[in-house]
């Protein structure tokens, strides 16, 4: 049985040493990144043949790349970075396909994301390809340098990933037959992504023309937006039409107390909530995002036994009947969700036994959460992302447009939060270069060759994608989209194509595509393989793929909690 998983936290394996949240998340008032989904296989994975029948290193077996540690500047020299490979389908001639989880830990993808429970398998096996996962620098155990402070994460831009991705096709030497005879002038690579990393996808194939024959972008956030409101819009439209109006009742009270002078009023609201010891009210409001973003977790692979339907459960089901579509109305929506938080345990799912004020405050720059800048702490490096060139603030709607979330929380909240995770990079609110972004990589208006974007209508990310609700972006055969009734990056799982047809019609014509634009490649004469010599070493040298002992710091465990669907 395949699950498709899709954690609570933007680091897919959380150091518990860290973690104030019962799901292991550094921060219960956290912004939900754009992940690209965990799909765990349940059972042994038996061994790893290859087609002529040679026994392979299992999908979990790590191999390391020597990488640049500035592309800018190469005299800097190398690090370690971790990849995963196999070959299982390959037949010579076929395509190398790779894909980074982008913005995680990247240990636990290979088990899927190297077979064809996934599309990257799907190709593979199509097309007598290998398949590559290769972990983004500065998540997981790939750095560049061995800390997160703000001087080491200059090094951690998207161009540098742009270049990271270059860099390793030209120059690795693949564990597998003609290793060293697969450079992208040779052979066909394929670049697969999801999210931020499907992001990637597109903003390499523009930056790196040619680079790559085909590439697969899934739920891609192309369109860097600062305040990235209409996160909820998706969820809004799709979600129980009862719910949604009873959330959009609670939450509209709860601002007009907020905003008022009625002190008793405002701490019964609090005290509701178990909230009551909290400080900040744009803390207490915005910590109920958490019901919300609940969404993003859920897959058509699902069921109904999730947190986010068991919250509109908790809504809408009273005495054993469903609320009509205009729901109960705000007294029994406002008692049942505060109930919802506190009989019912989603308070103590959230943050454990803590502090409240630990786990859901976001005012003290002392806290660890803030001030943790040791490797492995994905939602640190990738807030520095969303810092300096991408935003997605997720924020209440504008005035006089239906809101599910607080219009307390506004972009000023989440840059302070910027000031004090890296207080030495901004000593005053950053301006996100959204703009920089979008002109460099083209965002919405990118127009490149051979790239499929493939969506999901209930993406809560969509509106940052080729298809968001604000565009008309037309599907050409040179850059197709497939727009399916998906969540979030479901169709890079074969197992939703097996439950959702209109993901299955998604994933069929981003094959066909695939298989054209392939039947179309053909190799280019460079002298030197296309190959770049590593850095302060002879001409012609070059960083090998190898297997090696893995770090000595231990990966924790991966989080089993609320965001399990």
């Amino acid at each position: 049985m395949l699950k498709v998983v899709l954690f609570l936290v933007g680091s897919l394996v959380a150091d518990l040493t860290r973690a104030i949240t019962a799901d292991g998340r550094p921060h219960g008032n956290m912004m939900r990144p754009p992940s690209v989904p965990l799909i765990e296989v349940d059972g042994p994975l038996g061994p790893v043949v290859s087609r002529n029948g040679t026994q392979l290193p299992p999908y979990n077996q790590t191999f390391f790349f020597d990488q640049l540690v500035d592309h800018n500047d190469p005299s800097r020299g190398t690090f370690k970075q971790r990849f995963w490979h196999t070959w299982e389908f390959y037949e010579s001639g076929g395509p190398i396909i790779l894909m980074t989880p982008g913005e995680t830990n990247a240990d636990g993808y290979a088990n899927s994301y190297l077979t064809n429970r996934t599309i990257n398998g799907q190709i593979a096996q199509q097309h007598s390809g290998s398949a590559i996962i290769l972990e983004h620098r500065f998540y997981g155990l790939s750095n560049p340098i061995d800390n997160l402070k703000s001087e080491s994460l200059k090094l951690h831009t998207i161009q540098q990933a742009i270049d990271d991705l270059e860099y390793f096709t030209k120059n690795v030497v693949l564990p597998q037959p003609d290793g060293d005879q697969l450079t992208p002038d040779k052979a066909p690579w394929v670049l697969v992504g999801g999210s931020y990393s499907g992001a990637l996808t597109s903003w390499t194939m523009v930056n790196k023309p040619g680079l790559f024959a085909a590439g697969y972008a899934s739920s891609a956030v192309v369109e860097a937006i600062l305040d990235f409101w209409q996160y909820f819009e998706p969820e809004r439209e799709h979600m129980p039409q009862n719910c949604s109006a009873d959330v959009q009742a609670a939450i509209a009270h709860i601002d007009k107390v907020f905003s008022g002078t009625n002190n008793t009023a405002i701490q019964e609201i609090k005290e509701l909530f178990g909230l009551g010891d909290m400080t900040h009210l744009d803390d207490v409001a915005g910590a109920l995002r958490n019901n919300l973003w609940d969404w993003q977790s859920l897959q058509p692979t699902s069921g109904n036994n999730t947190e986010f339907f068991k919250f509109c459960d908790a809504l809408e089901v009273k005495n054993g009947v469903s609320a009509p579509a205009e729901g109960w109305g705000l007294d029994h929506a406002l008692q049942a969700w505060g109930n919802h938080w506190t009989t019912g345990g989603y308070l103590a799912r959230l943050c454990g036994s803590g502090s409240t004020e630990v786990c859901l405050g976001t005012y003290d720059p002392t806290q660890a959460y803030y001030t943790d800048t040791s490797i492995d702490n994905s939602n640190r490096a990738w807030f520095w992302i969303v810092c300096n060139e991408v935003g997605y603030l997720q924020e209440g709607a504008p005035s006089g447009h239906p809101s599910l979330v607080t219009r307390l929380v506004q972009p000023p909240y989440d840059l302070r939060q910027c000031q004090f995770m890296f207080p030495d990079a901004f000593p005053k609110p950053p301006v996100v270069n959204i703009s920089g972004t979008n002109t460099a990589y083209k965002g919405w208006d990118v127009q490149i060759q051979n790239i499929f974007f493939a969506n999901g209508m209930r993406d809560p990310w969509r509106d940052a994608t080729i298809s968001a609700e604000s565009r008309n972006v037309a599907s050409t055969p040179q850059q197709p989209i497939g727009l399916g009734d998906g969540f979030h990056c479901s169709d890079l799982s074969t197992a939703s194509g097996l439950v959702d047809p209109t993901i299955l019609t998604v994933q069929k014509a981003a094959l066909a595509s695939i298989k054209t634009w392939l039947a179309n490649w053909k190799p280019s004469a460079t002298s030197d393989g296309g190959r770049i010599p590593a850095p302060g070493s002879g001409s012609g040298t070059i960083p090998k793929g190898r297997t090696s002992t893995a770090p000595t710091k231990p990966i924790s465990v991966w989080n089993r909690a609320p965001g399990k669907v």
